[in-house]
């Protein structure tokens, strides 16, 4: 199946698109910071175009790079942390496994085991995750239901054991802060639709840079740029 080419119809080459992307996903940057960045380098492009790239491409980006991703272990550790969406706070759910790698994410305007139950289904979905040994999660009371419920359905191994110690989550309350530090320059998002695009491309790029892509390291800063840019097809 052929993928939409997301820069059709673009008046900037395809390299100064995903250049632009790929520094705002992965550094901490406004859209005024990279209008002043490409400014410096004679290319004239208004911040709130560079805003559309990013809202445009980001899922492009998750969507062609989980082909890639190596696998995660079974133990998981499971949070939430809050996001700023048209000044009311939501639930952006993560997990990673016990070496820090990016197991899934979901953005979720409520926080019970509804919520709980749609993003365990979410990372079980991903090819690279495997069921799981261990969740460790806070004393959040959706997550025992929740996994009470998925292993009710047989979704989830009956055996899988529930840990709620909060100490056992240090490693992903410290992922979360990459995250949040890539959010606070846009000061919050506008619109739930922007914030779930746009968290797609933080996240993918995190995984990126902690070394999840088959054959890329972790701070191989080169090897993880030519990676982006074959998913797009340009010339590395």
């Amino acid at each position: 199946m052929t993928q939409k080419d997301p820069f059709k119809w673009k008046h900037f080459q395809k390299e100064v698109i995903l250049n632009c992307v790929r520094w705002y996903l992965r550094y901490s940057l406004s859209y005024r910071n990279l209008e002043d960045m490409m400014l410096e380098r004679g290319i004239k492009v208004d911040h709130t175009t560079i805003y559309r790239w990013v809202i445009e491409i980001s899922p492009e980006i998750d969507k062609r790079s989980r082909l890639y991703l190596k696998s995660t272990n079974d133990s998981w550790k499971v949070d939430e942390t809050y996001i700023k969406i048209k000044g009311k706070w939501k639930y952006l759910y993560r997990a990673v496994d016990s070496e820090g790698n990016t197991l899934d994410f979901m953005l979720s305007a409520k926080r019970d085991t509804k919520a709980a139950k749609r993003f365990f289904k979410k990372v079980l979905k991903g090819k690279h995750n495997e069921q799981p040994r261990v969740i460790n999660v806070d004393k959040n009371a959706a997550y025992p239901a929740a996994i009470k419920q998925l292993k009710k359905q047989k979704i989830f191994n009956k055996d899988s054991e529930l840990r709620q110690v909060k100490y056992l989550n240090n490693l992903i309350e410290q992922d979360h802060r990459f995250i949040k530090r890539l959010v606070k320059p846009g000061l919050g998002f506008k619109s739930f639709h922007t914030a779930r695009r746009t968290i797609q491309g933080y996240e993918m790029m995190n995984a990126i840079r902690k070394g999840q892509i088959n054959s890329i390291k972790k701070g191989d800063i080169i090897g993880q740029k030519k990676f982006i840019e074959s998913l797009f097809d340009i010339a590395v």
